[in-house]
């Protein structure tokens, strides 16, 4: 199994898989502004959300924290900042943020620029000055300590906890026991496994802190599931889960947890935070799969895993997301939004340690440059800053 990867070194130290520049709105109205940036410029991104103003409280405290973590993320080169000039999240409250990795770093305010074209001008010039200089840096050696993954699903079916989930668990340890970290995430798919996530804990306090991030996620759940006025909404799986041959919320956790392999648990990581502890981690998320990406990714993540039974297209910006399916049927339908047919174990041409090795291989390929189905085709949509009520 190989022990390095190449990528591009960032001056705090940590190493991207990618070497993006990130156009960044600092406030819903000037997406459109860093969209037209990002058009503009090959080789930069830009991160479309509906936050940043009218927000209070913690709920405003999370954006500001994920946005700010998105920029730190070393796949990007480069950040540029677009702001409106009149937020409450303001763009030098994100731009200092970020700062402190000493990667390439602009802000750009509308209402300063004078309006929207000027913005875009200026915004656009930031952003060539600075894929030029990436464009400059090489891919170096680095040892696989320096990777994170996030563990994410999506369309699960029966194979999916089957399968596709414990031989990503497989890939997870392997990747655990040279140095590297994964994130285990989707609270709500957790719900009636915290005593054995718990008995896997490092040390009493991450045990407690894990069955603590469980009991909250399922209070909120039964409150908001009472509501006899939203019954028919609110299973907690959802028609594809059952179509695809689950029974409860509980038989979806059980496997939804083996993509978390048998490492010991080092550490909880809440939402819009760095981690503090590096290994098997525990991020405190809703399940929405771009909710659970975008968390994440702000805590470090290079690199997505997402398994899914039933299939799903979706991307993130500027992180590859990396497709499994333990469906064949799936996979033949949707080859060309799946990486990996984890199907062959079902059908007997390879096994389950062998998926494994295979799986952690490809994100050692990705790592190193290899696209994924997602990239090449230009999904984005999991960017998805989560809200607090």
């Amino acid at each position: 199994m190989p022990d390095t990867f190449m990528g591009y070194y960032r001056k705090d130290g940590s190493v991207g898989v990618r070497n993006l520049i990130a156009i960044i709105p600092s406030v819903f109205c000037s997406a459109k502004v860093a969209e037209r940036i990002a058009y503009q410029v090959p080789g930069s991104i830009y991160f479309r959300h509906p936050v940043g103003c009218s927000q209070v409280g913690e709920d405003l405290e999370v954006t500001a924290k994920t946005l700010i973590q998105i920029g730190r993320n070393p796949n990007f080169a480069g950040v540029v900042v677009v702001g409106l000039g009149c937020e409450r999240f303001s763009p030098y409250e994100l731009a200092d943020g970020i700062a402190p990795t000493q990667k390439m770093l602009a802000t750009v305010v509308i209402q300063q620029e004078g309006d929207s074209l000027a913005a875009i001008q200026q915004g656009t010039k930031y952003a060539r000055e600075m894929q030029q200089i990436a464009s400059s840096q090489t891919r170096e050696a680095a040892p696989v300590s320096h990777l994170t993954i996030g563990l994410n699903c999506g369309g699960s079916d029966m194979t999916s906890g089957l399968i596709a989930n414990p031989a990503l668990g497989i890939a997870s340890d392997k990747l655990v026991a040279r140095g590297g970290s994964s994130i285990l995430s989707e609270i709500t798919e957790l719900i009636g496994t915290e005593d054995i996530l718990a008995r896997r804990a490092a040390n009493d306090t991450v045990a407690a802190e894990i069955r603590g991030i469980i009991a909250r996620t399922e209070e909120k759940l039964r409150r908001q599931t009472q509501q006899s006025s939203n019954a028919s909404r609110t299973h907690l799986i959802s028609k594809g889960n059952y179509d695809g041959g689950l029974s409860s919320v509980v038989e979806k956790s059980l496997g939804s947890m083996k993509k978390s392999g048998s490492a010991p648990f080092s550490g909880t990581v809440q939402y819009g935070m760095t981690p503090t502890a590096k290994g098997l981690l525990l991020l405190d998320s809703p399940g929405h799969d771009g909710e659970v990406s975008t968390g994440q990714v702000a805590a470090g993540a290079q690199i997505i895993l997402f398994p899914t039974g039933r299939g799903t297209p979706t991307g993130f910006p500027g992180v590859p997301v990396i497709k499994i399916t333990g469906n064949p049927t799936t996979y033949t339908k949707m080859k060309e939004n799946i990486d990996i047919n984890a199907g062959r174990v079902l059908t007997g041409e390879s096994s389950l340690q062998a998926m494994g090795e295979d799986i952690y291989r490809e994100i050692v390929d990705v790592a190193s440059g290899k696209m994924t189905k997602s990239e090449l085709l230009g999904h984005d949509e999991q960017f998805c800053v989560t809200r607090l009520p």
